[in-house]
């Protein structure tokens, strides 16, 4: 409980930094659950490199894009009604989703040093089954946040959601 409240208190007094962190850090752990859970590479041969390079998104690039999403979502539909949340999940996922993984897995792929065409080749061959896979989880997830959460809130529960979101995302991104 008091962890809870200390990162309120700092969520409070620094939005924007904490929700960055908050997304950096837990793209971090995905990207440590699937190197050590699903792809069992052990300790000795977990890449922290790679490990940095996914906090390094969360922080540059998942938590201001999509804490930015969601601000603009809430002006563009304000309101907190059942219709409301399915207006907001049904933009989210329509529209944001497909374009948020179209540049999410380039910029992986040009962090870990692809070349354009390799990185091209990549895209064409996972981007359909990301986004499939993207359609099994968030819709449903998205409309409890949109519904359930305040604004202030929903970068963190996404988050904390998308640990095992972040595992697939870093093992697909990092698949040869």
């Amino acid at each position: 409980m008091a962890l809870w409240r200390a990162y309120q208190r700092a969520l409070a007094a620094h939005p924007w930094k904490v929700q960055v962190l908050t997304a950096g850090s837990l793209m971090g752990v995905g990207d440590i659950i699937s190197q050590q859970l699903v792809e069992k590479r052990g300790l000795r041969e977990h890449q922290t490199g790679r490990t940095l390079t996914m906090v390094s998104l969360g922080c540059g690039f998942v938590g201001p894009v999509v804490g930015g999403w969601y601000k603009v979502l809430d002006r563009f539909i304000p309101g907190t009604t059942k219709v409301d949340a399915l207006k907001k999940m049904l933009l989210d996922q329509g529209g944001f989703a497909p374009c948020f993984l179209g540049c999410f897995l380039p910029l992986v792929g040009a962090l870990n040093g692809l070349s354009a065409q390799d990185n091209w080749a990549k895209l064409q061959r996972d981007y359909r089954d990301a986004l499939i896979t993207n359609y099994y989880l968030w819709p449903a997830v998205q409309l409890a946040n949109f519904y359930l959460v305040p604004l202030h809130y929903r970068l963190a529960v996404v988050q904390c959601v998308a640990v095992i979101w972040n595992s697939y995302l870093s093992w697909k991104a990092h698949q040869l």
